[in-house]
């Protein structure tokens, strides 16, 4: 299974971005979805994640301002961010938890960079 994102890039504050990351390869059952972020210096850091119940659960600092979704038939997830701030500046992980025949294994993207300015 393989992860792919895009839609990184750089914003004024206040601005918003989307993110798009598909998955791919052979997917039998797609458990957990949703986006992890790493500023600079920082841990990775959860910042909404989806599963397959619906249930959503948001970072403190982004609860309001981004909104996380999925397209199953796509086996894509979103995560739409508005009201962008400085402090949300960091590279954005792709997460997904998925049986691809040999059990629930976790997957990560590539990353890709945020950079909101002020």
């Amino acid at each position: 299974v393989q992860l792919t994102e895009s839609g990184g890039g750089l914003v004024q504050a206040g601005g918003s971005l989307r993110l798009s990351c598909t998955a791919s390869g052979q997917i039998f059952n797609t458990v957990l979805m949703g986006w992890y972020r790493q500023a600079p210096g920082n841990k990775r850091e959860s910042v909404a994640l989806l599963a397959s119940g619906g249930q959503i659960n948001y970072a403190d600092a982004v609860k309001g301002r981004f909104t996380v979704s999925r397209d199953n038939t796509k086996n894509a997830v979103y995560l739409d961010m508005a009201n962008l701030k400085p402090e949300d500046t960091g590279v954005y992980y792709c997460n997904a938890i998925i049986d691809g025949g040999v059990g629930p294994l976790e997957h990560w993207g590539q990353g890709t960079l945020v950079t909101v300015s002020s």
